[in-house]
């Protein structure tokens, strides 16, 4: 019920030598805990969008406020369109892009460079839940990117739903390792060896 007056709750000065709480967990992330604990979960997180026709320069500044490196392209009258990662808009594809069109820089848009929902490989939720850590390292080496998104089914309308997302540098905090783009270069058996 909606209360027509909220009062303020007491506060005090946090004490000396105060601490801050971690995610409790018996064991730290190995290849093979399963994936589900390295996928941020969009049911439990809020994901950052930005709209199609924001400046490519705004989407780098809200990732960057963010800290995050991906953000959902999403139209206000149509929905998820795509999506854009710091990459895209910090790599050569911008560079590119002003050669082919001519132009500046400050004149591109996220719609310029974003991915659209087309192109988008996607993993479906079931496979992740019965997936281990080193199954969406290879993944995510396999496609080549810094990012996978995972979609189930919504129920009532049997749309698709993106359900999470596997960050490669998410991943490296958790296993403890350097934080590295896992580009197609490497082999899984060079992270392995890494992590060993």
């Amino acid at each position: 019920m909606v209360r027509n007056y909220y009062r303020a709750l007491d506060s005090h000065k946090l004490a000396w030598g105060a601490g801050h709480h971690a995610p409790h967990r018996n064991q730290p992330v190995r290849l093979d805990s399963p994936a589900l604990e390295v996928m941020t979960d969009l049911r439990q997180t809020i994901v950052a969008t930005i709209d199609p026709d924001a400046s490519l320069a705004g989407a780098t500044k809200t990732m960057i406020g963010l800290g995050v490196r991906l953000l959902l392209v999403v139209r206000k009258d149509v929905g998820l369109i795509g999506l854009i990662t710091a990459r895209d808009t910090m790599g050569e594809r911008p560079i590119k892009l002003i050669r082919e069109r001519g132009g500046g820089h400050h004149e591109l848009s996220v719609k310029d460079l974003m991915i659209p929902l087309r192109e988008i490989d996607v993993l479906n939720y079931e496979d992740v839940v019965r997936s281990e850590v080193g199954h969406i390292v290879a993944t995510l080496e396999d496609f080549g990117r810094q990012h996978a998104l995972v979609v189930d089914t919504d129920p009532l309308t049997g749309a698709e739903m993106i359900r999470g997302i596997f960050s490669s540098t998410q991943i490296g905090r958790q296993l403890d390792m350097p934080v590295v783009p896992f580009a197609r270069a490497r082999s899984f058996a060079e992270i392995e060896a890494e992590l060993a």
